[in-house]
């Protein structure tokens, strides 16, 4: 059972928005089309997992995908794939990455070859380590029972060659898997681990405390970027041909390029808005980014959206709808 479903994160979707309302010729874009790239790669290797988890379906399991929590020092640690079981945890990091793949339990990096280029990655295998220990913390300051938990590194790339150094082989064995192999390793820890330490009906409620002390990593790409906000293209985007700006005509939204009309093409736009700036809005900043100019029509929108209002008259503020990542 699926608790917390995969969705593209926020990083994501806000690298989308920038790199679709930034001038084509801005100075920043090669580097947010770098980021966006490598933030795509990582979330394909996810999604990949996804298809290899419905054949679990005859265990007793629930699933939570893209959880981001706070541990006690105040820092935060997130968590790919997490799969609880009333007989243990199995906590999965996901890597997408291609070539040949040499763990170096020496120096803790992971070096990748490929097209006779070298390129170093922090050590995965760390990482999960970390992982675990903090999430042991975590589970323990909400009193739950102790319970096993393993974690694996899933290398999403059935291609990618997997090496060591000798005496590391059997812990990277131990720790690193391929994507194709998620159900063994299951039915191992299943054939492992027989005793029921967490009752299901316990089990649930821990996974809906993790729902609720998730939080989605939202980065400033203004901020880490320096870029003006005033660089932003502002209007509603064509779904048809992505074209910006649509046109206001009465009560429809035109695109002159290829002569779509649609009724709700500002949603999308109105989305951009909450991902770029946030969640608060006034009738005079909608009226800016969609290029409107009615106080009225801009009013009616927000209204059709349910937003919630803060304050009155000039002063007003919208609150639109929650994001999720």
């Amino acid at each position: 059972m699926i608790i917390k479903e995969r969705k593209p994160p926020l990083s994501i979707q806000k690298l989308q928005v920038m790199l679709r309302r930034l001038p084509k010729n801005h100075p920043k874009i090669q580097q947010l089309q770098e980021e966006y790239s490598r933030a795509t790669i990582g979330y394909r290797g996810e999604q990949a997992l996804d298809y290899h988890l419905t054949f679990i379906e005859e265990f007793e399991h629930l699933i939570l995908h893209n959880i981001r929590l706070l541990n006690s020092q105040k820092y935060y640690f997130q968590l790919d794939t997490l799969i609880l079981t009333p007989y243990f945890i199995l906590n999965l990091e996901t890597k997408n990455i291609s070539g040949t793949l040499f763990f170096d339990q020496d120096f803790h990096q992971l070096i990748r070859t490929l097209d006779e280029k070298e390129e170093a990655f922090p050590d995965p295998i760390l990482q999960i380590q970390r992982q675990e220990s903090q999430l042991k913390s975590w589970l323990a300051k909400y009193k739950v029972p102790q319970i096993p938990i393993t974690s694996k590194v899933v290398i999403s790339n059935p291609l990618s060659i997997i090496k060591t150094q000798s005496h590391y082989a059997k812990v990277v064995k131990e720790k690193v898997i391929h994507l194709a192999l998620i159900w063994n390793e299951i039915e191992k820890l299943h054939s492992k681990y027989s005793v029921e330490i967490i009752p299901m009906k316990d089990l649930k409620k821990i996974a809906r405390q993790l729902v609720k002390c998730h939080i989605p990593y939202n980065p400033n790409y203004f901020n880490k970027y320096q870029i003006k906000q005033s660089d932003i293209l502002t209007g509603v985007h064509c779904p048809n041909c992505n074209h910006l700006p649509m046109v206001r005509m009465k009560g429809i939204w035109f695109c002159g390029n290829c002569k779509t009309n649609s009724l709700d093409a500002h949603i999308n736009s109105i989305y951009d808005y909450s991902l770029l700036y946030g969640p608060m809005i006034t009738n005079k900043q909608l009226r800016q980014f969609l290029n409107l100019r009615s106080i009225s029509i801009s009013n009616k929108l927000l209204n059709s959206l349910n937003c919630k209002k803060i304050g009155e008259r000039k002063g007003r503020y919208y609150q639109l709808p929650e994001l999720e990542g």
